[in-house]
């Protein structure tokens, strides 16, 4: 089984493929570095191409078509090279210098349309809804096994994304142990009993410089500190915890903000790589107050460089307040 190791150095965990390896040529990056290859012939995850996945965990299917057949319009499977396995227990193994924990898990794939050519933001808005009513079916699915203790549901579009298959689709990912990536939400609460991002929300729309939009249920602004050009976030305006908490009217608003939102992205970047994540709270674990779950879109336009792998210290060419101000006078035109 694959295997997490921690990297004492960064205090951070690493995910090793321990069974297998990528030789140079398997990369999906060709020699001039930005094109995927593939066609819908032998696209795995085309309508008529269910047999070269790994057996479908659920769909919304038309008509009573059969499992691992043609006929759905949203299928998941599991990763055919996910470094994750839901089998047996969590073992964690500690020493001076080199500690490991087994690649305990599940990473499945939310294929959004049968359809290869068809991105994600192009979907039709009930569409979207469908995709993101199979990605909180599989959140509590997941949830319910008392071994996972968080789920990271994302997206990468491009190869300045990550993504290495053409065909759109999302990924979620049971971990056997939450990220340490929302500190600043427990903190805050910790000192001020408060919702960091509820409060940040009151202080942006006071501020108004870099609020893009606001929706029945959602709200959207470009973070002071963004690590990414035009980065965007989604926050829900109801003080939610967990993203398989949304509501059938949030998720039907959700669907026409992202549709709205990525109608001009899309055409004010020039159809740019992007990623879309979802943060959220970890699950069975002890409780601690303070988090809000929140959705974030991020252009990609540059390769990491050397100064944000050794440091950590993202460099962003465009300000959050300019990105802002462009996106919203953009969007409000919609």
């Amino acid at each position: 089984m694959p295997e997490l190791r921690k990297d004492i150095v960064k205090d951070a965990w690493v995910i090793i493929a321990t069974e297998q390896a990528l030789n140079p040529h398997d990369f999906p990056i060709n020699k001039n570095g930005v094109h995927i290859g593939g066609s819908s012939l032998s696209c795995p995850f085309c309508a008529g191409n269910e047999a070269l996945t790994t057996p479908e965990i659920a769909a919304v299917r038309n008509n009573n078509s059969r499992p691992n057949t043609p006929g759905w319009t949203v299928r998941v499977v599991s990763s055919k090279y996910s470094a994750f396995k839901l089998e047996g227990e969590l073992s964690i193994n500690d020493s001076e210098f080199y500690s490991t924990c087994n690649g305990l898990g599940q990473q499945e794939v939310i294929i959004g349309s049968p359809e290869h050519e068809v991105e994600f933001h192009n979907l039709p808005v009930d569409r979207i809804e469908l995709v993101y009513r199979m990605l909180q079916q599989r959140y509590r699915a997941l949830s319910a096994d008392s071994r996972v203790k968080y789920i990271q549901i994302y997206k990468n579009k491009g190869l300045f994304a990550g993504a290495s298959q053409e065909h759109s689709h999302t990924q979620l990912l049971a971990l056997p142990m939450p990220p340490d990536n929302q500190q600043g939400l427990l903190t805050y609460f910790e000192q001020k009993k408060q919702c960091l991002l509820c409060v940040l929300m009151e202080s942006e729309r006071e501020e108004n410089k870099r609020l893009v939009f606001e929706s029945e249920y959602f709200f959207l602004f470009c973070p002071f500190a963004s690590r990414f050009s035009y980065e965007t976030w989604i926050i829900p305006k109801r003080h939610t915890e967990h993203f398989a908490e949304i509501t059938e009217p949030e998720i039907k608003d959700l669907a026409l903000t992202i549709k709205k939102f990525f109608n001009v992205m899309i055409t004010l970047l020039n159809d740019p790589a992007y990623n879309i994540v979802i943060n959220t709270a970890p699950v069975n674990v002890p409780y601690k107050e303070g988090h809000h779950w929140w959705l974030e879109i991020n252009p990609r336009f540059l390769v990491r460089n050397g100064l944000e792998i050794s440091s950590g210290y993202y460099i962003n060419p465009v300000a959050p307040e300019l990105a802002a101000a462009l996106l919203r006078e953009k969007i409000n035109k919609e």
